[in-house]
């Protein structure tokens, strides 16, 4: 899957582009509408916290650096072990997993109040009051998804695609 992105002008013509999409066979789940607060999103498929937010990626670097902590800490306890205190594997992975566990849930609280990264390049014309759909489609279907909003709606201008998207969207 792929994630192809427009913005467009107001939530009127982003309502027009969400139908077309779904007589194109694009799911609702597969569209994320994005805008500033004073833009009203009703009636259109709003992005979620993980979409708006840098939360799955915090997340895999948390774990990522709490793993390592982790393993550091049961190699140090292999090596030096303190007093009456016996070290067996079970104990390496259960600091391996909680260490990792742990650094995946502060990076997480984190995350949540960082903004996207990916969306970074779109925050002027979001401020400006355009709003950001975002489209989940299948490498095979971009080209055909983009020609067809550009065909159909002129105001609409596509930003470009991300190569891959997140597993969990």
């Amino acid at each position: 899957m792929q994630r192809v992105y427009f913005l467009l002008p107001t939530a009127q013509r982003a309502r027009a582009v969400v139908s077309e999409l779904l007589l194109h066979r694009v799911e609702w789940r597969h569209m994320h509408v994005m805008a500033n607060e004073s833009v009203s999103l009703d009636g259109l498929p709003q992005a979620s916290l993980a979409q708006r937010s840098d939360l799955l990626a915090s997340l895999a670097r948390g774990a990522a650096a709490g793993c390592a902590t982790g393993l550091l800490v049961a190699l140090i306890a292999l090596v030096w072990p303190p007093e009456d205190v016996r070290i067996a594997g079970g104990t390496v992975v259960i600091l391996i997993l909680s260490s990792a566990g742990f650094g995946a849930g502060v990076a997480a609280m984190i995350g949540v109040e960082v903004r996207n990264t990916r969306l970074k390049r779109f925050e002027e014309a979001i401020l400006r009051g355009e709003l950001l759909v975002m489209i989940d489609v299948p490498k095979e279907r971009v080209e055909e998804i983009e020609q067809m909003i550009e065909l159909h709606y002129a105001y609409a201008h596509g930003v470009g695609a991300d190569k891959t998207i997140p597993l969990f969207r």
